[in-house]
């Protein structure tokens, strides 16, 4: 950085806004002795090509002569308003201690300037590590925002399954219904459908609970699309998964025989059970709500039905 700087003679106004004052005079008084070192590098180059040129002048050096023909010379000290050889000894010498003492000095200079550019590249380091840092706390704030946007997505996503979910419930209530009119008609049967409402597995146990063995009834499922059968045996309950995400209704993993309707599956089972046990298994015409003491619950719709001696 600093090579650059001098060998431009400028520097970005925002970089030296950012250096202090002893780091600004550090680097003017660089760029002064740069300036200075390439002023007489030229006056160099100059001066060799005048005496080049002078050369090619044709001109000549002669010798001054007496009033004898012969070359004119010069004692020193014998001539009128001469200087004393020893005066002239101190001033060579004094001429020689000054040179070196300026050579001493530049040395001394180059020492300085070492440690001033250590300390500049120094000052320079901790600039960048600064910078390093603070670009390190954005692009974390900027993870930080991430993470929060993808958190509310996915609740927002939670939010639509849940709601698809709620029409998917009030889709297949309308289908149950439509069903169960349309096997009214066919069949002249009043038969009476039971409490809509949408309960939980520990509210069917509750609701079973005091119920005959064989008692179940069938809700809305939580966990896929379709229905539970809640079953009230001796030793406890049994919940079945009515799978009706296609155009048929079967139990998962137990019997793999289809049906049209809900109706149509639950009356399959209860005459399989009648013609094997001479019909002792029947459909109460209850309403669950009072036959088991249920309270009204408010929320989606479910067809709940109650039957006795099932299974």
């Amino acid at each position: 950085m600093m090579q650059q700087i001098l060998r431009d003679l400028y520097i970005d106004p925002e970089l030296l806004t950012e250096l202090n004052d002893e780091q600004k005079q550090i680097l003017f008084y660089k760029m002064r002795e740069e300036q200075l070192r390439r002023w007489r590098e030229r006056e160099r180059e100059e001066s060799g090509t005048e005496r080049v040129r002078r050369g090619d002048s044709g001109k000549a050096v002669r010798w001054l002569q007496g009033h004898d023909g012969e070359v004119w010379v010069w004692v020193m000290g014998n001539a009128p308003g001469d200087r004393p050889y020893e005066q002239i000894a101190e001033e060579l010498m004094a001429e020689r201690a000054r040179r070196q003492a300026q050579l001493e000095a530049q040395e001394l200079w180059r020492e300085k300037e070492a440690e001033i550019e250590q300390k500049f590249r120094d000052a320079m380091a901790k600039e960048k590590a600064r910078c390093v840092a603070e670009r390190w706390r954005e692009e974390t704030k900027i993870q930080e925002d991430l993470r929060r946007r993808e958190e509310e997505e996915r609740k927002r996503g939670e939010e639509e399954i849940r709601r698809a979910e709620e029409r998917r419930a009030r889709e297949l209530y309308i289908s149950l219904t439509q069903d169960r009119q349309s096997e009214r008609e066919e069949d002249g049967e009043d038969k009476e459908w039971q409490e809509q409402c949408i309960i939980s597995r520990q509210e069917s146990e509750s609701l079973l609970m005091n119920s005959l063995e064989g008692s179940f009834l069938v809700r809305v499922s939580e966990r896929i699309w379709g229905y539970t059968l809640s079953y009230r045996q001796q030793s406890g309950f049994k919940h079945f998964l009515i799978d009706a995400s296609g155009d048929y209704y079967s139990f998962l993993g137990v019997d793999q025989n289809r049906h049209a309707t809900l109706a149509d599956l639950i009356e399959f089972h209860k005459r399989d059970l009648r013609s094997a046990d001479n019909g002792r298994h029947a459909l109460s015409k209850q309403r669950v709500t009072q036959r088991l003491g249920m309270s009204p619950v408010s929320a989606e719709f479910i067809t709940v039905l109650y039957l006795q001696g099932f299974l």
